[in-house]
């Protein structure tokens, strides 16, 4: 059976079936951003790189309607999530990075316009088809940081401090009070 995130359709074609489209993917299904995921990891060590990284689940819905009564503005609600591995910009080492998005679309040809819509962000098609997986993709792309980080303080070495730099970045002059002692 062929998997409806791949199949090529108009944007009408999908509005007019109603499509509903639940899925779970590997990660490894979707190639952009797997690759993205993958230049982000090469920063690290070979031996630090998560080994399973391609093996995190992408799931979500998209749900393809119309947003008029006369059925000429197709739309789509896409909703996503996945847990990718991602390298910290402070401490420098890997760790889970949750990513979830969403957002009500309206399907639209490059430079067509629809008003009344608010509700719905604007997606121009450059082609006259799409496939489905190509939105779940950029949106979850357009979900990464620019810079990733821990979300909490305790998980990044960076930010982290042992008991005995904390001690020396309380009392700056402890070393060298040590050094004139050992001196004297």
């Amino acid at each position: 059976m062929a998997n409806p995130l791949r199949d090529r359709r108009t944007a009408a074609e999908w509005a007019a079936a109603g499509q509903v489209i639940d899925f779970a993917e590997k990660l490894s299904f979707f190639g952009r951003l797997a690759s993205v995921v993958e230049e982000d990891l090469a920063a690290l060590e070979p031996a630090k790189m998560p080994a399973s990284w391609r093996d995190s689940v992408v799931t979500g819905k998209l749900e393809f309607g119309f947003a008029d009564a006369q059925r000429r503005v197709p739309t789509v609600a896409c909703k996503a999530a996945v847990t990718v591995d991602a390298v910290c910009q402070r401490c420098l080492e890997a760790f889970r990075l949750p990513l979830k998005t969403g957002a009500e679309l309206l399907l639209l040809a490059l430079e067509e316009t629809a008003e009344g819509y608010k509700d719905h962000e604007v997606w121009e098609l450059e082609e006259s088809t799409l496939r489905p997986q190509d939105i779940v993709e950029e949106m979850l792309i357009m979900a990464l940081p620019f810079s990733a980080m821990h979300a909490d303080l305790e998980s990044c070495r960076a930010l982290s401090v042992s008991a005995d730099d904390q001690e020396d970045r309380t009392k700056p002059f402890a070393a060298l009070r040590a050094q004139m002692t050992q001196d004297q």
